[in-house]
């Protein structure tokens, strides 16, 4: 590839900026000073500008916790993205592998890799994406079964079977808080229909009532989850992804904080793309 280009791959500068670094000999290759900026290079050169050397790499696998108010998109003439948050690399050929709602936290994988990224949203595919999810109500053993069979959540859209676990019960709109009441899921009251009076006596005894959820789709369709609970009564207050195919979110990265994936995250990740590479041949 051409020099220049290569240096703009690895987010040095603009392709202007780097022909004039380039001809004023800030540039060597190979232990030599090179001043055209179309001289050919591979990714075994080794280039130096100035001091400090410029190592190409062709994938970059990242994970984000993404925060609300920023949206899942390469760039934005209006709003903050995701790759606004990105300080290295500044790579022009990044992007966010799938969407999160703009209010919607959580793992997402930034990458340049096209091939990755279309096994994994392919809808031919289905690769499991889990939420934890704060659902404002009482969600039951009812919810439950209705997600594991899908069913009819919009005029037009039928969900395919997803997992919904109960993880508790709060009278705290910030669940999970040690000082909110908390009701066990393991009691009675989670199994079967919910009915008005049952409510009206759970809110008169704890308040409004919260339940948080993890929930796993095979699908993505635009605010799918949200569009279920609502379709069952209920609504979504927060909603974080937690895991996408065989990626976990890191829980020691804050909202807005990235690393690079692991060698191990990236050997599984194409250990599962092999799997569906099969599949699609089979």
């Amino acid at each position: 590839m051409r020099l220049d280009k290569y240096l703009s791959d690895m987010g040095e500068g603009t392709r202007s900026q780097l022909k004039k670094m380039i001809k004023d000999g800030r540039v060597t290759v190979d232990g030599i000073t090179e001043k055209d900026p179309g001289a050919h290079v591979s990714a075994d050169s080794v280039i130096f500008i100035g001091d400090r050397k410029i190592a190409y790499e062709d994938n970059v696998y990242l994970m984000m916790n993404k925060p609300a108010g920023v949206l899942s998109a390469a760039r934005d003439p209006r709003q903050e993205t995701v790759l606004d948050l990105i300080e290295e690399p500044k790579r022009k050929d990044l992007f966010p592998a799938g969407r999160l709602d703009i209010d919607t936290t959580g793992l997402l994988l930034i990458t340049n890799d096209g091939k990755l990224a279309h096994y994994l949203l392919s809808p031919a595919h289905h690769v499991d994406k889990s939420y934890k999810a704060l659902i404002e109500g009482k969600v039951t053993e009812d919810d439950v079964s209705a997600f594991a069979k899908g069913f009819k959540y919009d005029e037009d859209l039928v969900s395919m079977p997803a997992e919904l676990e109960i993880l508790e019960y709060s009278s705290d709109m910030a669940a999970g808080n040690s000082e909110s009441q908390q009701r066990s899921k393991n009691s009675d009251d989670v199994n079967g229909s919910y009915d008005e009076d049952e409510k009206a006596a759970d809110t008169e005894a704890y308040g409004q009532l919260f339940t948080t959820v993890l929930v796993t789709i095979r699908e993505g369709k635009f605010h799918q989850i949200k569009k279920m609970f609502h379709a069952r009564g209920k609504e979504v207050l927060k909603l974080q992804r937690v895991s996408f195919g065989t990626l976990k979110l890191d829980d020691k990265l804050k909202e807005g904080e990235y690393r690079r994936l692991t060698s191990e995250e990236i050997k599984e990740l194409m250990v599962l793309i092999k799997k569906m590479s099969y599949s699609d041949r089979a």
